[in-house]
């Protein structure tokens, strides 16, 4: 009688491997997205690791295995907040339309991601708390975004989708009008981030002053 081949309750050991990495990977997110929330509502100095780790139910030396420090992870914070806002615009201007639909659409994403953790923690706490290498790393790449709004507005000028105007005054005022949303967001409050978002795209797009009748 032919033996039956038994099935090892093992997993094979790079498969191992590679749920171990992605177990740290998810846990390395839960404190940094932890750490952003406790950042954004309390600030940056108010704010404690020992606060991180009792919300996420673990002993503050237990942080120390995903993160080095608190500057670390407000620097992780504010980074993964900034790249978001770049790869969402940066997305947004490679894709089909206007450049007027163009930037509708990365002024609706803006919204969206000043309204998240990451996003609001680039808003709400930013990178002054940060050594001076830290914060010249973190202003690069909102230079790039300023720079990514500048191209999309003066593309739209010269297409004649948009009004002329100075692109620089205009990104400025755009990134800091939508920026400031996350300063009076509340999650639970009565409007939803697409509202929001509907309502200051159209005050920047058309402004406020009925057009006035010779």
């Amino acid at each position: 009688m032919a033996s039956s081949v038994v099935t090892s309750p093992w997993t094979p050991v790079q498969d191992r491997a590679q749920v171990r990495i992605k177990a740290r990977i998810n846990k390395r997110e839960a404190v940094l997205r932890t750490a952003a929330q406790v950042f954004n509502e309390k600030g940056y100095l108010a704010s404690t690791l020992d606060e991180v780790a009792e919300r996420l139910n673990v002993t503050k030396p237990t942080l120390y295995y995903y993160v080095k420090n608190k500057e670390e992870i407000l620097f992780e914070c504010v980074r993964i907040g900034l790249t978001m806002l770049q790869e969402a615009i940066h997305d947004v201007g490679a894709s089909g339309g206007s450049a007027a639909d163009k930037l509708t659409a990365a002024m609706r994403k803006y919204t969206e991601i000043v309204t998240m953790d990451f996003g609001m923690c680039v808003i709400r706490v930013g990178e002054d708390p940060l050594p001076a290498e830290s914060q010249q790393k973190l202003r690069r790449i909102k230079a790039a975004i300023d720079l990514e709004f500048r191209e999309l507005i003066a593309q739209g000028i010269a297409e004649g989708s948009l009004k002329p105007c100075d692109p620089k005054i205009a990104a400025f005022t755009i990134a800091g009008a939508i920026s400031w949303v996350a300063r009076w967001y509340q999650p639970n409050g009565d409007l939803s981030v697409d509202t929001i978002a509907d309502q200051c795209i159209h005050f920047l797009s058309t402004g406020l002053y009925q057009p006035v009748t010779p």
